[in-house]
């Protein structure tokens, strides 16, 4: 139910007019930024926790590489054997937690792509509102594609919330890497959507200024290089 209303908030953005879709649109911006700021705290807290445990194994190393230093250990073999078990323990454990933090930092870094492109859209909306070179259809058209990226972005902050999730369930690694790697494709493909849509509409109000001093307006207002 909840994702249904989320997807009519979406497609409702389509059939208002520019002003009315400027209105809408900067509330459900709001709402995935917060939901893309809550799953960046949430994976900040898993870091935090894994790399606590990783200082508490590599101590626990330390101590009983120490302790086998101190001792004669060709006179006690099976207290050797047993404590180099232990070693081996500490060290496999230490890999996957040090594993587990490199999935952490992956998904965080789709999270804040993703709070990108909200920010993106958002800056680049308002300035094409205010562009004087875009006709009022031109304007309801850019909504509608906007609307679309919007509502992929919305999906691939679910399906990060579900990955995230996935660090306390029984989901394997090979599970686990696929889902972060489907998330990860997808934001690209909005992200390098956005940026293109974002120019090819930048060049084209260029390519309608009627001055060299319009031009140049043009051009400052969207950082556009010689």
């Amino acid at each position: 139910m909840k994702k249904q209303m989320v997807f009519f908030m979406i497609l409702s953005l389509a059939v208002l007019t520019p002003v009315q879709t400027a209105q809408a649109a900067g509330p459900w911006a709001a709402i995935i930024k917060a939901a893309i700021k809550k799953v960046v705290k949430a994976v900040d807290l898993l870091i935090q926790r894994r790399q606590n445990a990783v200082i508490k194994l590599q101590n626990a190393q330390k101590a009983l590489e120490n302790t086998m230093a101190k001792m004669h250990l060709d006179e006690i073999t099976s207290w050797v054997k047993k404590q180099r078990d232990l070693y081996k323990e500490y060290y496999d454990e230490l890999k996957k937690v040090k594993a587990v933090i490199a999935y952490y930092f992956r998904v965080k870094q789709i999270a804040e792509k993703q709070l990108q492109i909200v920010q993106q859209y958002q800056k680049a909306w308002k300035l094409f509102q205010n562009d004087r070179h875009f006709s009022y259809g031109e304007l309801i058209y850019m909504q509608k594609v906007y609307a679309g990226m919007l509502e992929e972005t919305a999906k691939n902050v679910d399906m990060l919330t579900s990955v995230v999730k996935s660090f306390s369930t029984q989901m394997s690694d090979v599970k686990r890497l696929e889902m972060i790697d489907r998330v990860a494709r997808q934001v690209d493909k909005v992200h390098d959507e956005l940026v293109s849509f974002n120019r090819q509409n930048q060049m084209l109000s260029l390519s309608r200024a009627r001055s060299e001093f319009d031009a140049k307006v043009v051009k400052e207002l969207y950082g556009i290089q010689d």
